[in-house]
């Protein structure tokens, strides 16, 4: 089996988690004990990609819980899922990151990366093949994206070959929980940018919206809010989990999605998508799913796909249906929306089926693009970032925890190239001409006559 190792970071990446735990515990028939009482062999069939089976009989996540505060660990300790996680992969400190990068990445979080690298070790040795790790955490507070940009270094360092990805949240406009938000993920992009093969971004603006206007939940919690992360996080990771009738992996999705090492952004999306009361009036066909996948509303990032283009983009269909009709839907949805794909690559959908749907449901899709509207959300933070730091303000905090102001201005600039690659690739069209050598000069006109 290709097991996968997963870090869960801060506050938010363990709240996050815990909800994807428990989903996926449910779907592989675990309950909160660790005891399977599934009832289908496929449930267990490729369990060991993200539990580990104990000698008592019990199925233990392959997790590892990380905070530089207590409070997190308590709370997941003494909550319903408690007794699931092994109690030597908590990892935490007493003194908090308080919002800071700084914090996180240099001086408390640096402290304590040992002991986290240890059970990193730990876990990856008791691997048979170890696929690569997945992290979840925020990058608006100081631990998730401080200690979490540090573990992604390091573990870069120790294991260079196995891939790395990052489910990531990103702090958006109208939802802001901390006034130095635009700080921490201008600094944390900065080291995704580097270290991450491919970073899931997540918004709770965007979750907001979903649960208001298509789940009609008038005040949505962050339970709400960590329930939709959770289905698109089961969704993304169905293909590794389950058998289907055409897999993908981490590492394939990679490879199919990433056409420029830098530009390995993606926005999720998931369908079904009701209100709670009119579940029972929909009719789930695979057409149905297609519209509603590619349906700017149901993206949970911050961005308009349709302000874009697409590069890239990965379908992930679970439930009893046919993988023809699959395929022709996917075509229309190319053929119909020619313009919101770039030309310069053929055939830029990549489909996977998994035949056991989510807990609940006949059938779903989950969406993954790589879409150059994804500037929109660098963009936000460069302006957010640019208008604090032209004052220094609250950069006090930073440089008192030994960063340097250039660091500042390293991470502004290197985002401002990100937005100006996206562009770039956004604007580009085929033209056979252009790279023709001037031998190929009347060859390559003769071409272009033929493309136009």
């Amino acid at each position: 089996m290709r097991e996968i190792v997963h870090l869960q970071v801060g506050q938010c990446g363990n709240q996050v988690s815990a909800k994807f735990w428990e989903t996926i515990a449910e779907e592989h028939g675990v309950d909160m004990d660790g005891i399977y009482n599934g009832t289908d062999d496929r449930q267990t069939d490729r369990i060991s990609v993200y539990f580990t089976h104990a000698d008592g009989g019990k199925y233990v996540p392959r997790s590892i819980l990380v905070d530089l505060e207590p409070g997190t660990m308590d709370a997941v300790r003494s909550g319903s899922m408690g007794k699931l996680f092994r109690p030597d992969n908590f990892v935490f400190g007493q003194s908090g990151a308080g919002n800071n990068w700084a914090k996180g990445h240099y001086t408390e979080g640096a402290e304590m990366v040992d002991s986290v690298l240890d059970v990193i070790r730990k876990e990856g040795e008791a691997c048979d093949c170890l696929q690569g790790f997945q992290l979840t955490h925020s990058l608006g507070g100081g631990t998730g994206s401080g200690m979490g940009t540090l573990l992604l270094n390091k573990i870069k360092e120790e294991y260079p070959d196995r891939i790395l990805s990052t489910f990531s949240i990103i702090p958006s406009p109208k939802v802001s929980d901390t006034v130095v938000e635009p700080y921490n993920a201008c600094l944390s992009f900065h080291q995704l940018l580097e270290n991450s093969d491919e970073v899931f971004c997540i918004d709770n603006e965007a979750l907001y919206d979903i649960c208001f206007r298509t789940l009609k939940i008038t005040n949505p919690a962050y339970g709400d809010l960590n329930h939709l992360i959770s289905s698109a996080m089961s969704g993304i990771t169905t293909c590794l989990r389950f058998p289907g009738q055409l897999n993908a992996d981490l590492r394939k999705l990679a490879v199919n999605m990433v056409p420029f090492p830098r530009l390995h952004f993606f926005m999720p999306g998931y369908a079904p998508l009701c209100a709670a009361g009119s579940q029972a009036y929909e009719t789930l066909t695979v057409s149905e799913l297609t519209q509603q996948i590619f349906n700017a509303r149901n993206m949970m990032t911050a961005c308009n796909p349709q302000h874009g283009k697409y590069l890239t983009v990965a379908a992930v269909f679970r439930g009893k249906l046919s993988m023809k009709e699959v395929d022709e839907q996917m075509l229309t949805v190319q053929n119909k929306n020619s313009s919101s794909f770039v030309e310069w690559i053929p055939n830029n959908i990549k489909v996977a089926v998994c035949d056991i749907p989510p807990k609940g449901l006949a059938m779903s899709a989950t969406f993954i693009g790589n879409s150059t509207s994804m500037q929109e959300v660098f963009k936000r933070v460069t302006e957010q970032f640019g208008a604090m730091f032209k004052r220094k303000a609250f950069l006090h905090w930073y440089t008192g925890e030994g960063m340097d102001e250039s660091e500042f201005s390293e991470a502004e600039s290197d985002l401002n190239d990100l937005i100006s690659e996206y562009q770039q690739y956004q604007d580009a069209t085929i033209d056979v001409a252009e790279d023709s050598s001037p031998e190929d000069e009347e060859e390559g006109q003769d071409r272009e006559i033929v493309a136009a």
